[in-house]
């Protein structure tokens, strides 16, 4: 059984060079615009030499997307069914939110996959994301029949959730050249309506 070699310091820094790269040619011009040269440019590499770490541009689209699930599924699965169920509810929103403004290159990535049809990452879709909806779904569900919340959709909820926080950063252009706003202050003003929508959709009549 051959054993794998630990990467040398200069193999980690140029490997997270390509992926840094890889993330704003990609989120910036999608799968199908993105080239192997752009990215190399980027990392300040060469093209020969960026193929010794992955042998395609597949493998580094590939390798961000693995990455990228992991984070996108972390605030869904924090959702505690022991918690208070608004809190808890708008503890996500608020977390995809913060999310929309620490990752806005990896949230873009994701949606240019996803208006491809998703054909690298289908699989993680219908998998565990999939999954992690119905689960929540059926906690979402059983809060309702509880009287803890207003009954509603949990899936379209869910639905509304990425819509509203994952706009901020898809659609970034759109939103800054409209608000104009300093820095990042728009988020700190996203939170508040967010949180004052919800909680008003999320609370029993």
């Amino acid at each position: 059984m051959a054993v794998k070699r630990k990467q040398t310091r200069i193999q980690e820094r140029n490997r997270a060079a390509i992926l840094e790269a890889a993330l704003d040619v990609f989120s910036q011009a999608g799968f199908r615009g993105a080239t192997l040269d752009q990215i190399a440019k980027v990392a300040g590499l060469s093209k020969p030499n960026l193929l010794y770490y992955y042998p395609s541009k597949e493998a580094i689209h590939n390798a961000l997307l693995s990455g990228l699930m992991e984070s996108w599924l972390e605030p869904l699965q924090a959702v505690n069914s022991d918690g208070d169920p608004i809190e808890e509810l708008i503890g996500y929103v608020l977390r995809k939110l913060e999310m929309a403004r620490s990752l806005p290159r990896e949230s873009r990535l994701f949606a240019n996959e996803i208006v491809q049809g998703a054909p690298r990452i289908i699989s993680e879709i219908e998998g565990r994301l999939k999954q992690l909806v119905d689960e929540k779904a059926v906690v979402i569900n059983s809060w309702a029949a509880a009287g803890k919340i207003a009954k509603l959709d949990p899936y379209h909820l869910i639905f509304s959730i990425w819509a509203t926080t994952q706009h901020y950063a898809d659609f970034d252009v759109q939103v800054r050249a409209i608000l104009t706003p300093e820095g990042d202050s728009h988020f700190d003003e996203a939170a508040s309506f967010l949180k004052h929508m919800y909680c008003a959709a999320l609370t029993p009549r």
